[in-house]
């Protein structure tokens, strides 16, 4: 148990954050799942557009790194491309 007041309001802030941020990366998880889910192009790239929205948002909350938001938007577009063809 913390000893000190703001070590007791510390824990107070990092378990209300723990939830915020493991509720934006489960909307996340979702969103980037339902693309790779998807198996028409058309579906895929709307569900694309709505994952890469998500994750540039987190990314700039910080709830993620820019460069892993980045990376999955990379992958998830390159998915959405193959299936053009």
């Amino acid at each position: 148990m913390p000893n000190h007041k703001s070590a007791e309001k510390r824990v107070r802030q990092s378990v209300k954050r723990q939830a915020y941020n493991r509720y934006y990366k489960v909307m996340a998880k979702r969103a980037m799942k339902a693309v790779r889910s998807s198996e028409s192009h058309d579906e895929a790239t709307q569900l694309f557009q709505r994952a890469s929205q998500v994750l540039d948002r987190i990314a700039d909350r910080g709830v993620i790194h820019k460069n892993y938001a980045a990376n999955k938007k990379s992958k998830l577009a390159r998915y959405v491309n193959s299936l053009k063809g």
